[in-house]
Formats: structure tokens, C-alpha cells, sequence
């Protein structure tokens, strides 16, 4: 399991997988791989963990449910491997990184590994999902492991940027404490609320200013 994650998260993910909801989810998952095609692949489930180390943390950005398309899921909130077209919501991202950040270009590829290593944890609640069936590993067990990976990032760190965008992210908001850290809110950037204030909410541009204030390298969210 270690070569899943980087070891810098042991401490925080070897006693969550060694709980009884842990084994269960783990052979929920394992009979859904016998059955049907599973996104993203065995080795990608705990990406995220693996290209941010714990200690590296500097932003959280937090979607529900990984891509259940042919190739879109690689274990990163939002993110497509290189070649794969753009989600509507990547697009959309990328739609406000240009008005937001000076001499951002909407990049070639919708891989944001280049964000993940440098700070960018790019978590989703739900690590798992069958193909082409939207939460279908929902409420099995994951949500409860990411919020507890979440409330141990905000115990342990400071100065830690958390982008909640859309209800159900803003809900994990309760699981930070915001005397530490520096929590942004907008609507989901999808095509039906991006209107409503994800476009002009200049989150990427805030998060820099709020970790150049507290000493810490901004992100470069150039691809």
C-alpha cells in the first residue's frame, strides 16, 4: 500500500485503512473491480497522496466524484490526463485562471500534476466510480475517510488555502479550522452555476497573495 501513497501521509493513512469501514469499502471496491470496469485504475485511487507530499500542502482543492469516463479518472480532483478533451468544468477553470492570472494561456493538456507538485492537493471526496455512473461508489464509505484526511491536514498544518466550490464542497468547510487557515467559497465552476460566481471570483490570484503574506511560495498555475 505505501508505494500507493507518498510515505509522508503513513502516519495519517495506515490507521484509516485499518478501520472496519476502511476494510469494508476496500472489498466493496475490489468485488465492483470483479464486475465492472472501475475508474480510475488500482495504482491512481490515491494519486493525489502520492504527487503531494503531506508536509508540501498548501492548497486543497476539493471535487465530489472522479471522471466516469473512458480515461478521464487519474486519481486528481478536476484534472484529465494529457490527450483526454476538457471536462466543462476544467474548461471553465481554465476560463478564470485567464482572466485572474496575468499571462495564463489556456494550456494544451488538462493534466494538472505541474499544480499537484508544487502544493495543490487535488482531492476528491469520492476516490472511486464505476464507468459512465455518476456517484456510484457514493456513500460507501470514502466521504467518511476524506473528511478525516481533511480535519488531519487542518490539525496539522497552517496556512493551508481550502477552495470549496459548490454546496457540497462548501459543507467540508465545517472540518477546517478557519483561524488557520484561509477557506474561499464560490459556486461549482459546471456550466449551470459558473455564472453565479465562479467566473470573476479570482480565487487562484487570492490564494497566492494569502501565501505570500504567510511566507509561503505561491503556486505557478501556468501548464
Amino acid at each position: 500500500m505505501e508505494k500507493l501513497y507518498d510515505e509522508s501521509w503513513a502516519p495519517i493513512l495506515k490507521p484509516l485503512m485499518q478501520q472496519d469501514y476502511m476494510k469494508k469499502l476496500s472489498a466493496f471496491v475490489q468485488q465492483e473491480r470483479q464486475q465492472y470496469e472501475i475508474y480510475p485504475p488500482k495504482d491512481l485511487v490515491f494519486n493525489a497522496f502520492r504527487l503531494t507530499p503531506l508536509q508540501d500542502v498548501k492548497v486543497v482543492i476539493l471535487g465530489q466524484d472522479p471522471y466516469h469516463n473512458v480515461g478521464q479518472a487519474h486519481g486528481l480532483s478536476f484534472s484529465v490526463p494529457s490527450g483526454i478533451p476538457f471536462p466543462p468544468s476544467l474548461k471553465n477553470i481554465f476560463a478564470e485562471l485567464t482572466t485572474d492570472i496575468d499571462g495564463f494561456q489556456i494550456p494544451n493538456s488538462g493534466d494538472l500534476t505541474k499544480w499537484a507538485k508544487q502544493g495543490v492537493l487535488l482531492l476528491n471526496a469520492t476516490l472511486t466510480v464505476r464507468a459512465h455512473q455518476a456517484a456510484s461508489h457514493q456513500k460507501q464509505g470514502w466521504e467518511t475517510f476524506t473528511d478525516q484526511v481533511i480535519e488531519k491536514i487542518s490539525f496539522e498544518l497552517e496556512n493551508v488555502v481550502f477552495l470549496l466550490w459548490g454546496s457540497y464542497a462548501q459543507k467540508k468547510s465545517a472540518l477546517v479550522d478557519n483561524k488557520k487557515h484561509l477557506i474561499l467559497k464560490a459556486v461549482h465552476p459546471s456550466p449551470l452555476s459558473v455564472y453565479r460566481g465562479f467566473f470573476g471570483s479570482k480565487h487562484f490570484s487570492q490564494v497566492n497573495a494569502y501565501l505570500s503574506a504567510n511566507g509561503r511560495q505561491p503556486i505557478d498555475w501556468k501548464l
